[in-house]
């Protein structure tokens, strides 16, 4: 019985390697400004765009305990556990709290999120490289022009390795609890989104062979990337 059970773990933690979160920023422990995911402990993906898990993927309603503190123009840092093993698209968004909530209270529904960050591949030989592979922690820059808030900011890896039928995309998802100061509040971001509504399971980013592509460009899912 002891060596049956041993083996069902060592089996369920390989199956869980090639699988990643993203638990924390840095300077934080895990998930106390970052809404603690589904996939905690199984480290499995979103694969339906149409679901809610698609927002911030979370396993409850309700946020985080904590709200770190970062300057607009100023660097945030997430946490990759253990590091991203798929090749694919990482890009984030940010979303406004409404008045008379917080980062903590708000769930993230509606037509608020913009795109901050978007990476592109390079092509070699037909086939798509990310310069995200790999990586065990990734930095984005939250735009200098915001005006100081509360805002949700949330990171999204989308593994492409399966992605050449419909919904084999696999997403990997966290929401951060910020507040934001030292903004200029000189552009109010636009062409916002909600999440479920930004993607669908066809589109050309999702729906792709990324080893086989004919040297085309790659186009990334979502809105185009706000800047001040």
């Amino acid at each position: 019985m002891k060596a049956t059970a041993a083996l069902a773990l060592l089996v369920g933690a390989t199956q869980a390697a090639p699988h990643y979160t993203f638990p924390k920023l840095s300077g934080t422990s895990d998930w106390s400004s970052v809404r603690q995911t589904a996939n905690f402990q199984s480290n499995g993906p979103v694969t339906d765009v149409n679901t809610d898990a698609i927002r911030c993927y979370q396993r409850a309603a309700g946020g985080a305990p904590d709200i770190t503190k970062i300057n607009a123009g100023g660097q945030i840092t997430w946490t990759v556990a253990p590091s991203i093993y798929h090749p694919g698209a990482l890009s984030a968004y940010m979303a406004k709290v409404p008045s008379g909530q917080t980062a903590a209270t708000w769930d993230g529904k509606g037509a608020a999120w913009f795109k901050v960050f978007q990476d592109m591949p390079t092509v070699s030989g037909g086939q798509y490289n990310w310069p995200s592979n790999g990586k065990s922690s990734v930095s984005f820059t939250v735009p200098q022009c915001l005006a100081n808030g509360d805002y949700l900011f949330r990171v999204e890896h989308v593994a492409l390795h399966s992605a050449s039928s419909a919904n084999g995309a696999q997403f990997y998802i966290s929401c951060a609890q910020i507040n934001v100061s030292g903004g200029s509040g000189s552009k109010t971001p636009s062409n916002l989104v909600s999440f479920p509504g930004a993607y669908k399971a066809t589109d050309p980013g999702l729906l792709i062979n990324i080893y086989n592509n004919g040297g085309k460009t790659y186009q990334p899912a979502g809105p185009a990337v706000f800047t001040c």
